[in-house]
């Protein structure tokens, strides 16, 4: 073999995997985030779940992607568990279209599907053409790159050690073990098992010695999974071992099956001049029938693996932590759905955020009203969790943005960023008010009933705009404007407060350090209005769907 067909072969494998990712990517900028909407109308169904399944899997040729998006669905709360083993049945169907693709033999047009992909990106101005165009690009390349791959493979026919490697896969440990290895290192059976075809077609193996190593492939697929489940919760943990249950079953199933019974002749003797479509066909076989095994016991599957990894008391529950949001994707990885999950986990963490500070300015204004020390340690611990939730949000949130290639998506993400910021000032308005307690403790400051009564006024006002902006919905011009009038009803209150503070100074029923403290009260009360308002124009964006 010449320096030059390693460079091929090495091109090659770089441009079908890049083929894969750009098919990946379009369909990320195409549709991510309304993935969420399609899985939670048909994920409720195990046919229909394992339908999706295949056919988001068809699409972005990859069960490794599949199931990291899943991954992500769960730990974000977007889907069970028992619905996440119908995707992923159905997502190891689905990755079995490109081995079948590559059968077809259609490299001589794919040159074609990447001038079509190619003139859709450059030659029509439209968005959302130019995230079909790279699909379709995508494609192409793919083909082009298993083209080159075969071709620079040829003339390992000669060599008598490459030879001999293969033919010790007729041991079935050793098959199993190198094709698990190999689809771990480049992260995708399709790939994997494209690169087995290239092998074959080159008559370099057979089907005898490629049903193994194309077995180990399916469980070398899991390894992508496993990474993506890193620092996730634990149902998410689960998810990637239902993966890892579902092809060891099928591979101790049909290793048993293949040795014991003729199935590899069947299967040979169905296209015995294309070992392409042997290796592709023997790969469907042993997802369809494996899925049509476990169905009926999926739930099973679930129980097992939560009995494999069962629920435990987490063990920083007392110290700051984010609860839904998981490290970012990085780019050129696996990140089907990465807007679905990624808006989700954000706003569930926005919405932890919004109840912390709801809670403190509550605690605020009765800490002054009470004259409770207590209420400002509690209110104190809380403001620092509100700092360290705004730090670690906007940080998510900006890493986020570098990878988010949804104009709208990226837009709406942009606003979150905004509302985090705004609800951190908040927080800091209420720290203010509540601090006052220690000046009216030390210096014996003593409000006036009419004073009081304001007080309770503002905190009622102050908590029913908090409540709006939890109850708020996109789309929902309605409701921003009923926060916009709460705001402004803040500002009214405010002027008409310190109008009575100015009587009441006037005819000498407050003292000068009370009339002080009441004024800044005033203005962290307004300022809270209008961060409050800032917080409802972002969260009501009427361009975005949810």
């Amino acid at each position: 073999m010449k320096i030059t067909d390693i460079f091929s072969l090495l091109g090659g494998l770089a441009l079908f995997l890049y083929g894969m990712q750009m098919m990946s990517n379009g369909l990320e900028a195409a549709a991510g985030n309304k993935m969420k909407k399609i899985l939670e109308k048909l994920t409720s169904n195990r046919f229909l779940g394992v339908l999706v399944g295949a056919g988001i899997t068809a699409v972005i040729q990859s069960s490794s992607a599949t199931t990291v998006m899943v991954v992500g669905f769960v730990n974000s709360g977007m889907m069970t568990l028992s619905q996440a083993v119908w995707i992923i049945m159905g997502a190891n169907i689905g990755t079995t279209i490109t081995g079948q693709l590559i059968a077809l033999d259609i490299g001589a047009i794919a040159p074609l599907f990447a001038f079509v992909g190619v003139a859709l990106i450059v030659f029509i101005k439209k968005q959302k053409v130019h995230y079909y165009g790279l699909i379709v690009a995508g494609l192409g390349t793919l083909f082009i790159g298993m083209e080159m791959m075969s071709s620079a493979m040829m003339p390992l026919r000669e060599s008598d050690a490459f030879i001999s490697l293969m033919t010790k896969f007729s041991n079935p440990v050793l098959g199993i073990l190198a094709g698990m290895i190999f689809t771990a290192i480049i992260q995708s059976s399709s790939a994997s098992v494209g690169i087995l075809q290239a092998l074959a077609v080159s008559g370099l193996i057979g089907l005898p010695n490629a049903v193994f190593v194309l077995f180990g492939q399916n469980i070398g697929t899991c390894i992508t999974a496993v990474l993506a489940s890193i620092g996730t919760n634990r149902s998410a943990k689960r998810t990637t071992i239902i993966h890892l249950l579902f092809n060891l079953i099928g591979t101790t199933i049909f290793t048993i099956v293949c040795i014991a019974t003729p199935l590899t002749s069947w299967v040979e003797s169905l296209t015995p001049d294309n070992v392409a479509a042997q290796i592709a066909n023997m790969h469907t076989i042993f997802n369809i029938v494996t899925t049509i095994l476990l169905l009926p016991f999926g739930t099973y599957l679930a129980k097992l693996a939560t009995k494999i990894l069962p629920d435990k008391q987490e063990e920083h529950d007392d110290v700051m932590h984010l609860e839904f949001i998981r490290p970012v994707v990085a780019r050129g990885e696996h990140q089907i759905g990465l807007s679905a999950i990624a808006l989700t986990n954000i706003k569930q963490e926005l919405r932890r955020m919004m109840e912390m500070v709801k809670h403190n300015v509550d605690n605020g204004f009765d800490a002054v009203q009470q004259r409770d020390l207590k209420l400002v340690e509690k209110v104190q611990e809380r403001e620092d969790y509100i700092d360290y939730l705004n730090k670690e949000i906007s940080k998510y949130i900006s890493k986020i943005m570098v990878e988010e290639s949804n104009p709208r998506d990226s837009q709406y993400i942009s606003a979150l960023f905004k509302v985090c910021g705004n609800l951190e000032r908040i927080g800091d308005h209420a720290m203010n008010i509540c601090e006052y307690t220690k000046m009216i403790h030390d210096k014996k400051i003593h409000f006036s009933p009419e004073e009081l009564s304001e007080m309770a006024e503002m905190k009622k006002v102050s908590i029913e705009a908090l409540d709006c902006l939890e109850n708020l919905k996109k789309n929902a011009p309605e409701e921003v404007q009923r926060i916009a009038d709460l705001e402004q009803q803040m500002d009214d209150m405010t002027e008409s407060y310190r109008t009575n503070q100015t009587k009441r100074m006037q005819e000498g029923k407050c003292s000068d350090e009370a009339c002080i403290l009441y004024s800044e009260m005033l203005t962290d009360f307004e300022r809270i209005g209008d961060h409050i308002l800032n917080i409802g124009q972002e969260m009501g964006l009427g361009k975005v769907s949810a």
